[in-house]
């Protein structure tokens, strides 16, 4: 089974609950993950967020401009294969 999703990453973990916060108020559906070990750098934690969301997360960004990310990286992972990151 394939699973893809996308992801925040940031440096700070008050960055990643702020713009957490701010996606949940216009209606995103994300969740605070950690963050996988090809992005490994960091606070640890990155937001997690359907890639059909991206411009709306885009939009929040565009809006907030959260100090210290990192970038947006779309996650794909499959049963026993290796997880694959690429900047988005």
């Amino acid at each position: 089974m394939r699973e893809t999703f996308g992801i925040a990453s940031f440096r700070s973990r008050q960055q990643v609950l702020k713009f957490e916060s701010a996606l949940r108020r216009s209606g995103v559906k994300v969740s605070v993950i950690t963050t996988p070990r090809d992005v490994a750098v960091g606070c640890g934690l990155s937001i997690r967020f359907e890639l059909s969301d991206y411009d709306r997360v885009q939009d929040a960004y565009a809006q907030l401009r959260p100090s210290n990310l990192i970038g947006f990286y779309r996650v794909e992972r499959e049963e026993q294969a290796r997880t694959v990151i690429r900047r988005l």
